[in-house]
């Protein structure tokens, strides 16, 4: 790599890591040293064929999605979270703000699996569309459908408290069903 492409790769890791760490620490299930790993070694591999690539974000993305369903493929065992004590239940009633709401999709997107998990980051996060997603992950159209269908489900019984964002209470303004770009 000469030195107009180290600095062309230097500007695009310092201004796009932000967005594709965001990424990466979704598709980890919300661990960010293992998003942090995962960015890492895209950015390695984008760098060996730094001069060839005709759009960086674009492949680095691809490169992201594809060590994550590789990892998942390997069935590797899953970390588990350790606390001191077990998180507090909202009452019923209660009003969550949405930094709780956040942190109770972060916490039932870690229990869902790494496939679930990969399918609704690319559905909703990433807003791509069903053949893409099927493309990517190197499946069906019919299995990405059932896949997202089995993981809201799933993440709906995760976390009950998530239901109040299909339902709008009367009198509020609608808020959208699906889990779409969220500050991680």
């Amino acid at each position: 790599m000469d030195a107009q492409e180290q600095d062309s790769f230097r500007e695009f890791v310092a201004t796009r890591s932000p967005a594709l760490l965001k990424t990466a620490v979704l598709l980890s299930g919300g661990d960010r040293h293992a998003g942090e790993d995962l960015l890492q070694n895209a950015l390695v591999k984008a760098a060996g064929r730094w001069r060839r690539i005709g759009e960086p974000e674009a492949y680095v993305r691809r490169i992201l999605y594809r060590q994550q369903v590789s990892r998942w493929r390997l069935k590797w065992p899953r970390r588990e979270l350790a606390v001191a004590e077990p998180p507090e239940s909202a009452a019923a009633g209660d009003a969550t703000s949405a930094a709780e709401l956040r942190i109770v999709l972060r916490g039932a997107l870690a229990k869902l699996t790494a496939r679930q998990r990969t399918v609704l980051v690319l559905r909703y996060f990433e807003d791509l569309p069903e053949a893409e997603v099927a493309q990517l992950l190197g499946c069906s159209v019919g299995t990405v459908r059932s896949t997202t269908h089995r993981s809201l489900a799933r993440l709906r019984s995760l976390a009950p408290e998530l239901a109040r964002l299909d339902r709008p209470e009367s009198g509020s303004r609608s808020m959208s069903r699906d889990f779409s770009p969220m500050e991680v």
